[in-house]
C-alpha cells in the first residue's frame, strides 16, 4: 500500500488488475502442474495394465513375428 496517499478510482482499478493478472497466472501454472501429474499417473496405470507386471507388453512380440 502507498503510505498516506489517497486511493483514487484509477489506482484502485490498477491494483485490482495487477492482483487479478498475477493470481490468474499462478492458478494456470498450478492447473498445468496438476494436469501433467494426472496424465503421467494415467499413463503409468495403462502401462502397468498392458504389461501385466512384465518388463514389456506381449503384443509387441506378435508384431515382430508378423
Amino acid at each position: 500500500m502507498e503510505g498516506q496517499s489517497e486511493l483514487t478510482f484509477d489506482k484502485l482499478v490498477d491494483r485490482i488488475i495487477v492482483v487479478d493478472d498475477s493470481l490468474r497466472q499462478q492458478a494456470a501454472h498450478a492447473v498445468n502442474c496438476l494436469l501433467t501429474s494426472r496424465n503421467w499417473l494415467i499413463g503409468c496405470y495403462i502401462v502397468e495394465s498392458e504389461q501385466n507386471g512384465a518388463d514389456r507388453a506381449q503384443y509387441g512380440e506378435q508384431l515382430l513375428k508378423n
